[in-house]
Formats: C-alpha cells, structure tokens, sequence
C-alpha cells in the first residue's frame, strides 16, 4: 500500500463565478482563478496536507 497517496485533490475555482475550471486554466489565469485542496471522499479534515508542489 502507497505510504505517501494524497488525502486531498486540487481543482481550480473561478474567482468570478465560483465555478471549477481544470488545474491547468486555473494556473494559466492565476488573477481570477485559484487552485484549491479539496478531500477525497472519507478523509474530512485536511488541514496537515502538505503544500501544493508546482
């Protein structure tokens, strides 16, 4: 079993609209979007997640 398999999932989130948009626009329009840690199902709070790597 993966010792190191993630809790979480990014997505990216318009700033304007609210809607989820794709990683990639997200970090391709990084003035209105942002890219947010979200839990798999199960895992809950999330707060010790390590940082997103770029």
């Amino acid at each position: 079993m993966a010792t190191n398999e993630r809790k979480t999932f990014d997505i990216g989130r318009s700033s304007k609209s609210g809607q989820f948009i794709s990683v990639k626009e997200a970090e391709r329009r990084p003035n209105t979007t942002t890219v947010e840690h979200v839990p798999k199902p199960g895992y809950g709070d999330t707060k010790n997640e390590p940082p997103r790597k770029k």
